[in-house]
């Protein structure tokens, strides 16, 4: 872990990132102790994904995402919406550091979608310490990734409800794989780097904004409950069940308004109807 920034820096920080542990505990339904262990750890990330879903409908309405810790805390724990990675990952972060856990956000380039150049750094994940441990925390990767700590050991294969994982060093970093039936394939590169709160903004901005965002073309949803994930890809509703099998169906305009309310949680508003109609109307795939 790098050495943490000065004393004046972290108070001016802790000001201005304050969170209501209490709200935020009620939002994901959590009861146990307020204390910096690998348990509450593991507690509190299956109880995140489990109550707040990975979402980036405002990117797709064009509405923009706020990172101000005020604007993320309205939005994800007084206004039961979800969010996207910035946005979890600032949550999540947070948090953690209240409980007094040591720990650092990272920036990565997502190589999920493949192609042969380096894609630009725009996913956010932690490295958490524990008794003298590291490992990775992620809780804004979709439906992607398992809902536990990952242990920081490279080369390592963890086996998981959700998946086969493991780090490789690279050159810049370190690549997250996930096991895909004979082979490994990459999700993303983590990048070594003294990344700072101007990094997340201008990644931020750019995924939110940029007219080839993944996020302005398609709908992507999550919610990882301890024995079931259930996503969506535009109109294309699946259920995995942890360690089986999978279950999918194409949704038509009532359905995806009615699973985006039931299911996830989100409050469906008027401004969301005709998204979901283009959505439907254009056909499961998307753009």
């Amino acid at each position: 872990m790098k050495p943490s920034s000065s004393a004046d820096a972290q108070q001016r920080e802790s000001v201005s990132e304050a969170i209501d542990l209490g709200a935020y505990f009620e939002r994901i339904g959590y009861h146990g102790p307020w204390v910096p262990s690998f348990e509450v750890l593991q507690a509190l990330m299956r109880r995140h994904m489990a109550s707040i879903p990975f979402e980036a409908v405002d990117v797709m309405l064009g509405e923009g995402v706020d990172l101000d810790p005020g604007a993320v805390d309205r939005k994800m724990i007084h206004g039961r919406r979800g969010g996207y990675c910035f946005e979890h990952t600032s949550l999540f972060r947070r948090v953690l550091q209240a409980l007094g856990f040591a720990l650092e956000p990272h920036l990565a380039r997502v190589w999920i979608h493949g192609g042969s150049h380096a894609p630009a750094a725009t996913h956010a994940s932690l490295k958490v310490e524990v008794n003298g441990r590291l490992w990775l925390v992620d809780v804004g990767f979709g439906g992607f990734l398992s809902n536990q700590p990952l242990a920081w050991r490279p080369d390592q294969a963890q086996h998981t409800a959700f998946g086969t994982f493991r780090l490789v060093e690279t050159r810049d970093g370190y690549m997250l794989e996930n096991r895909y039936q004979e082979g490994w394939w990459p999700l993303y590169e983590i990048l070594d780097f003294d990344w700072q709160p101007v990094d997340f903004e201008m990644a931020n901005h750019y995924v939110a904004t940029h007219p080839r965002s993944l996020f302005k073309r398609e709908l992507m949803i999550a919610r990882t409950e301890d024995e079931v994930r259930y996503s969506l890809s535009n109109n294309r509703f699946t259920t995995r069940f942890a360690h089986g099998t999978t279950q999918e169906r194409v949704l038509d305009e009532t359905a995806l308004a009615d699973t985006l309310a039931t299911t996830f949680g989100l409050p469906v508003g008027d401004t969301w109807l005709a998204m979901i109609a283009a959505i439907v109307a254009r056909g499961d795939g998307g753009g």
